[in-house]
């Protein structure tokens, strides 16, 4: 098995998450470096290893683990949450409101017109 590199995302909150996949990966067979970025929450695995064994070996520790996705760290975390709040909320409103809009002038002059003719 030819050396490799497995980059993780690890929902890590604190210096203590940090120490308890640091202890997982100093343990782990065939790990040569690894490196833990906890502001980004990216775990990068250098060594002999097969990224399902590193996954779950970090899993181990408690934290939210997975594959990290997508070249860009931040980018995919961000937009994803956002653009589909705004989308929902905007797309929301303009459907009520004309539609409230509509009904209502449309119901009064109908009546009102009829009974102004009647009194007449």
């Amino acid at each position: 098995m030819s050396s490799q590199t497995v980059v993780l995302k690890v929902g890590m909150s604190c210096q203590g998450c940090v120490g308890a996949v640091n202890r997982v990966l100093g343990k782990m067979e065939g790990v040569e470096s690894f490196d833990i970025d906890l502001k980004e929450q990216k775990v990068t695995v250098k060594g002999n290893v097969q990224p399902e064994e590193v996954l779950q070996t970090v899993s181990k520790t408690g934290k939210k683990t997975s594959f990290w996705e997508g070249e860009a760290p931040i980018a995919p975390a961000e937009p994803e949450i956002k653009p589909s709040e705004t989308a929902t909320v905007a797309s929301a409103e303009p459907e009520n409101k004309p539609a409230e809009t509509a009904t209502v002038p449309s119901a009064e002059p109908e009546n009102k017109p009829s009974e102004t003719t009647t009194t007449a």
